[in-house]
């Protein structure tokens, strides 16, 4: 979830925020003079199921979620394929709607639907990568540890890999693991320019077959 999402929901768990104009808003969570980007994480989390805006955005109410009702995950696109700026806040294609047993954790994570069968060999907690998965990604976690499977962003091109950084060589490798033959990829340190980290993958709901 946006940060700014986050302070919205906190500010309507203190105070009641009817009347209030999205510029008064906008100053309590440290968002001034910017009325339309409150109006849009606002609506967010309306979409979302978080508050409901009545009158003309001028009375913005908490919903309160009952205790073991399902977690609205974000779907953000696919990957290995489609630009970075997919995974921004106001691109959610749906949700995935998970019961909470089923996550391991529940803030700041996001649904990636896996294409292809490069990663078909790979063990998150014991389950592979395969088309039409989906995998849930941690966004908080974008410093990865060794062997961690990753939602890595290469050149606008999104892709889940496992990672092996080679602090010898100052270098990491990307390794897809797979019944076929897929060619690792290796990114140097001064080329980190090209490449960055989505997050860590938390786990994989399989599709149903």
């Amino acid at each position: 979830m946006h940060q700014i999402q986050e302070k919205l929901l906190e500010l309507s768990k203190k105070m009641s925020l009817k009347g209030k104009s999205l510029r008064e808003i906008g100053e309590l969570v440290g968002v001034d003079n910017q009325p339309q980007k409150v109006k849009h994480h606002l609506a967010q989390l309306e979409k979302k199921g978080f508050v409901d805006i009545l009158g003309g955005g001028s009375d913005v109410r908490r919903v309160e979620k009952a205790t073991g009702g399902l977690i609205p995950v974000p779907i953000l696109g696919t990957a290995n394929c489609g630009e970075a700026r997919m995974f921004a806040d106001d691109n959610i294609e749906g949700y995935l709607k998970v019961s909470p047993t089923m996550l391991k954790k529940r803030n700041n994570i996001f649904a990636i639907r896996a294409t292809g069968f490069s990663m078909n060999k790979a063990n998150v907690n014991g389950e592979s990568i395969d088309q039409g998965d989906f995998v849930i990604v941690d966004s908080e976690n974008k410093n990865p540890h060794n062997g961690d499977y990753v939602l890595s962003i290469i050149d606008g091109v999104a892709n889940i890999k496992k990672i092996i950084i080679d602090d010898k060589r100052q270098q990491i490798v990307l390794l897809s693991e797979s019944s076929k033959d897929y060619s690792p990829i290796y990114i140097h340190a001064e080329d980190s320019d090209c490449y960055s980290v989505g997050g860590k993958v938390l786990q994989v709901i399989k599709k149903p077959k």
